[in-house]
């Protein structure tokens, strides 16, 4: 993972400026890395996603990640820190990446599943927290569309899990009925 790591960071790169050190990496997708990163204004642990725009696509999908995140505050969901974006910014057209700040997180559930098989009592908590994240995502009428263990995110000292990721996501039209009209 080192070697695709620093690859892409050759490739896109990933200047945060001198308010966020000790960049270490902790994942990549489709469209960005995922780093940790010291923020030396609150001296606490947070993790930047940077989302790469390349297209009127990338940028389209941007917005709908940036628009889904701000919209959800809950226990059960990962939460953007810092500054929120305003309708005002710079068009992202005039830009080729993103950076969002979040919470960090110690680990995801795939990882922890890799490690060896839960307790019961560990599965239950997990299963209620990520029942409890989606009826309120839901709720805000998102939809994730991209749940997997990589997307639950964990920490492992006060066993607290919240959904993170919402790059597929999408606002589902309270309006709209799937229902067939005759």
């Amino acid at each position: 993972m080192a070697e695709k790591f620093e690859s892409l960071m050759n490739i896109h790169g990933f200047d945060l400026g001198p308010r966020y050190m000790d960049l270490k990496p902790l994942g990549y997708g489709g469209n960005g890395l995922v780093f940790s990163a010291v923020d030396t204004d609150c001296d606490k642990r947070v993790a930047v996603k940077k989302i790469i725009l390349t297209d009127p696509q990338s940028v389209k999908h941007a917005l709908r990640e940036i628009k889904i995140i701000r919209r959800l505050d809950h226990d059960n969901t990962v939460k953007v820190t810092g500054r929120h974006l305003t309708e005002d910014i710079v068009s992202l057209t005039e830009v080729n990446s993103v950076y969002i700040v979040q919470e960090y997180m110690e680990t995801d559930l795939c990882q922890l599943l890799e490690r060896g098989l839960l307790s019961e009592d560990h599965a239950r908590l997990f299963m209620y927290q990520l029942l409890r994240g989606l009826k309120y995502i839901h709720s805000a009428n998102v939809l994730h569309r991209d749940l997997k263990p990589a997307n639950l995110f964990v920490n492992t000292e006060d066993l607290v899990l919240k959904i993170g990721d919402f790059g597929l996501a999408r606002i589902m039209d309270p309006h709209y009925s799937h229902k067939v009209r005759g």
